[in-house]
């Protein structure tokens, strides 16, 4: 299982394999043929309550990943994704957020790692 993160703004590269958006809101400012997605999977996004909280307190990384996690726990998104990465050689998953180093995709790419 190889998976990847990385920002929607960048260029998409055949490096990138089966790209998945992973954000609930579309990125502003970019067409569906610009973003050159293979899937958007809303759903395993961070709630909105959750998205407001974290933007409210980026500062708390820590419980964020907490909440995140319990929100996923039992989830058939997360399940799903979970597929779609052992099927496909490499998977990268997308965000918008300015921030790469605190944002939901690298989370998601450590569950679905540990499984």
């Amino acid at each position: 299982m190889n998976i990847k993160t990385k920002r929607i703004y960048e260029p998409a590269a055949a490096a990138d394999g089966y790209r998945i958006l992973v954000d609930r809101l579309w990125p502003r400012g970019l067409t569906k043929e610009a973003a050159n997605i293979d899937r958007w999977m809303k759903e395993v996004a961070p709630s909105n309550a959750l998205r407001t909280w974290f933007h409210a307190h980026m500062e708390q990384w820590d419980e964020f990943i907490s909440r995140y996690s319990a929100e996923l726990k039992g989830s058939d998104a997360l399940e799903e994704l979970r597929e779609l990465a052992t099927d496909y050689e490499v998977v990268t998953l997308l965000f918008s957020a300015k921030t790469e180093d605190r944002n939901q995709a690298l989370v998601l790419k450590q569950l679905l790692e540990r499984a």
